[in-house]
């Protein structure tokens, strides 16, 4: 099964080797027929501490690091 890639924009760099990214997705609702906007918080693996709050990030899904860190950055751009 092939590795969940997403995009998303850091939101929170405080903790060592762990950034916080926000990943925006949109779907149309079933029933209601409109475009709604859901966002949700991933923590990721950042073993440099090189992102700070408000780049954009790409995140892999990867090996577990910890009980809630799942991710691990694969690129990003200021």
């Amino acid at each position: 099964m092939p590795k969940k890639i997403l995009t998303g924009v850091v939101t929170s760099d405080k903790a060592n080797k762990t950034i916080t990214v926000s990943v925006e997705r949109k779907y149309s609702h079933p029933v209601l027929k409109k475009v709604v906007k859901v966002r949700k918080k991933y923590n990721a693996h950042d073993e440099k501490n090189k992102y700070k709050i408000g780049d954009t990030v790409s995140i892999i899904e990867s090996k577990p690091f910890s009980k809630n860190k799942k991710f691990q950055v694969m690129d990003g751009s200021k």
